[in-house]
């Protein structure tokens, strides 16, 4: 018998149902969906899975752009049972056939965005896979196969409440993809509790609310995506998605939907930038209130441009990775509401800069409250590995079918980061143990670049 007392991301769908039912929930192009319609939409898409032959433990394997219909699937893959892998859209045809031979779905869905790599795949490359679903209408030669569409799926569902959801084995819920330490995409799987407890400290720390409108800005494939969408799952705000991130696009949903919340990496706030500084009205600087900033530590003219143009949003700094579930640390680089913080943005910026950048790293903040910390020490006992344990580490790689942590260390997981933490709680990066660099928030390795031209090093992503 199920146990309901264990954690599932459909729990969320109570209060979707309960206290969100009349409320917007969703924005997508045109389509506007209140919480009932969304939990509707989730129950009648479930349903049809089950009917189809879904069962507990199956991997669903999903490459598509940002919509509420890839919200939708995440939950109702889940509530009846099985895995969600998330693909990235941008990656090669060798780089998606790995990922696919390495779940084994036995379900892919996808939409326009995957041409590059779906035109070349050969029916007898998955062989695992028994069904297909394209999200919306095909383009032209974009159906190799016979496939299904959602409205084929759904079944209407014979009852809403109570919400009899299935959990799959180890309670595993998503494979997010990583390169890892290895350069080469690595599935990490995912429990349900492990991003409930993410989400509670978004919640926590952020502020995240349901009065929110959020702007998704990350895919939905990377762990930033996802686990800020459950957090605002949670709470039952309102995600306004965009396919994928354009700064002119993101801008102008900012002011048509009076968004107040979205996260970004450096690369993404200066593109917003460069397209507010010119505009006469900026409408956005009075509705934005939360900016969680990951993929990287912000400059010194980007903090001062962002308490400029976004002047009543509380900026906050992640640091964190896949394996981890998104964020393991939080620092906040400008609040409007602290009063030490009332001073001339260009003295805070400098002051917030010269804080996190010193020559004994990069300060990236203090620990969620459910993160444990510490520092494996070299010699002098101060700097080393970061380490990690708690309810928000991965269940395993998913090729590896074994559980990352070793018995002889504790249980804790080796960030492959090197640090220290001072006397106040702060985490301090040094760098990393391998030649791994981030650019724009993606992982990157020496041996795969073929350019002479110089990459700043960024931390890891939300």
């Amino acid at each position: 018998m199920a146990n309901y007392s264990h954690p599932h991301i459909c729990q969320c769908l109570s209060r979707l149902f309960g206290f969100r039912r009349h409320f917007l929930v969703t924005v997508t192009g045109n389509r506007r969906k209140t919480g009932q319609q969304l939990v509707e939409e989730v129950l009648s898409l479930a349903q049809g899975l089950l009917h189809l032959g879904l069962a507990p433990g199956h991997v669903v394997a999903i490459s598509a752009h940002n919509s509420d219909r890839y919200l939708e699937w995440l939950l109702a893959i889940a509530f009846a049972g099985g895995i969600a892998a998330p693909l990235n859209y941008r990656w090669s045809f060798e780089e998606a056939r790995l990922a696919l031979a390495a779940v084994k779905p036995v379900l892919l869905v996808t939409d326009d965005s995957s041409y590059t790599w779906y035109s070349n795949l050969q029916q007898n490359d998955v062989p695992s896979l028994k069904w297909h679903v394209l999200l919306d209408s095909p383009s032209l030669n974009f159906t190799k196969w016979n496939v299904l569409t959602p409205e084929m799926i759904k079944r209407h569902p014979v009852k809403l409440e109570p919400f009899d959801y299935s959990w799959a084995p180890e309670g595993t819920v998503i494979i997010c993809f990583t390169s890892g330490t290895t350069g080469k995409p690595k599935g990490v799987t995912l429990s349900h509790g492990a991003l409930l407890i993410q989400s509670l400290a978004k919640i926590a720390i952020v502020g995240y609310n349901e009065d929110d409108v959020y702007l998704h800005t990350a895919p939905l494939c990377h762990i930033g995506g996802l686990s800020s969408a459950m957090t605002m799952l949670m709470v039952g705000g309102c995600h306004v998605l965009m396919p994928k991130f354009d700064a002119e696009s993101a801008i102008g949903a900012i002011e048509q939907y009076a968004v107040t919340s979205f996260i970004t990496v450096p690369a993404i706030m200066a593109s917003l930038i460069s397209v507010i500084r010119p505009k006469v009205i900026w409408k956005g600087a009075e509705t934005v209130k939360k900016i969680l900033n990951g993929g990287g530590s912000l400059s010194h003219e980007l903090i001062k441009d962002t308490g400029i143009f976004f002047h009543k949003a509380k900026l906050i700094s992640a640091y964190g990775m896949t394996e981890t579930c998104s964020s393991l640390t939080f620092l906040t680089l400008y609040d409007p509401m602290d009063e030490k913080t009332h001073r001339s943005l260009q003295t805070f910026a400098l002051a917030a800069y010269k804080f996190i950048q010193q020559p004994q790293g990069v300060c990236v903040g203090k620990p969620a409250p459910h993160v444990e910390l510490k520092i494996s020490a070299d010699a002098s006992g101060q700097i080393g590995r970061i380490l990690t344990r708690g309810p928000h580490i991965m269940l395993r790689y998913w090729e590896t079918h074994t559980n990352p942590l070793s018995q002889n260390n504790e249980a804790w997981l080796d960030t492959g980061d090197i640090g220290s933490i001072d006397h106040y709680g702060n985490l301090w990066l040094l760098g990393r143990t391998n030649g791994r660099i981030k650019s724009g928030g993606e992982n990157i390795y020496p041996e795969e670049i073929h350019s002479t031209e110089a990459i700043t090093f960024q931390l890891r992503s939300l």
